[in-house]
């Protein structure tokens, strides 16, 4: 399972194996819901595969009641955003700055990164046509909570947000990253020395279990999870 692939953490190419992620928050409050390894040579599935399953899955047999869905550029492809769209959710995704964009038939296409901004724009988004995608989403320059400015873009009504708002909603995305450094950090999920790919498997649901564990405790005894992870130790 493992392969050389991006690391946010490293800010380069490194060896590890991919876990996909998908987490229910509700304010402050968050919980993975489900998860998958990302192995294309044992399943064949990309993780745009894992990613509609997972949430046909949460909405279909879990039942989830979620209405927002957020999620980076890595994963705000056409067929990602059609389907959220036919399952009759909201979305929230930043692009990536060479998405193609249309302002008007007239234009055409140009490169998001290309994209001019006015004042009012900045403030109150755009409307774009994004290519191979059938309907016209909000789109909006915001500042990430690392620093980075942003495209993000919205299948919520205009008039119905703003940047400021966009932009409040966007940083919950960071709560994900929260998930993987206290899975990191707390449980151990990435010491095990297993070579075979069934213990690995075992070792990631374990350690989720683990981190469900501690978080429980911790809500009931009114700690933070890391504070409960102490006193475990």
């Amino acid at each position: 399972m493992v392969k050389r692939q991006y690391s946010g953490n490293a800010h380069g190419i490194v060896k590890g194996i991919g876990i996909v992620n998908l987490v229910h928050a509700f304010g402050d409050d968050y919980h993975p819901i489900d998860y998958r390894v990302y192995a294309p040579d044992a399943d064949g599935k990309t993780k745009n595969d894992h990613f509609r399953e997972m949430l046909r899955l949460a909405f279909e047999e879990k039942r989830i009641q979620a209405q927002t869905i957020l999620f980076d550029n890595g994963y705000a492809s056409s067929e990602n955003i059609k389907y959220i769209h036919w399952l009759v959710k909201l979305f929230i995704t930043a692009l990536k700055e060479n998405r193609l964009i249309s302002l008007s038939k007239e234009q055409g296409y140009i490169h998001l990164q290309d994209l001019q901004w006015t004042d009012a724009q900045l403030q109150c988004g755009i409307t774009v046509k994004l290519k191979e995608i059938p309907f016209k989403v909000h789109l909006f320059k915001v500042v990430a909570t690392n620093g980075d400015i942003e495209g993000v873009i919205t299948n919520r009504p205009p008039g119905s947000i703003d940047t400021h708002l966009v932009q409040n909603e966007n940083k919950k995305r960071w709560l994900i990253e929260r998930l993987h450094r206290e899975l990191k950090q707390l449980t151990g999920i990435e010491r095990c020395q297993c070579r075979k790919q069934r213990a690995q498997r075992n070792h990631f649901s374990c350690c989720y279990h683990a981190w469900f564990s501690l978080k429980v405790i911790a809500r009931k005894l009114g700690k933070t999870l890391s504070d409960q992870a102490q006193l475990v130790e």
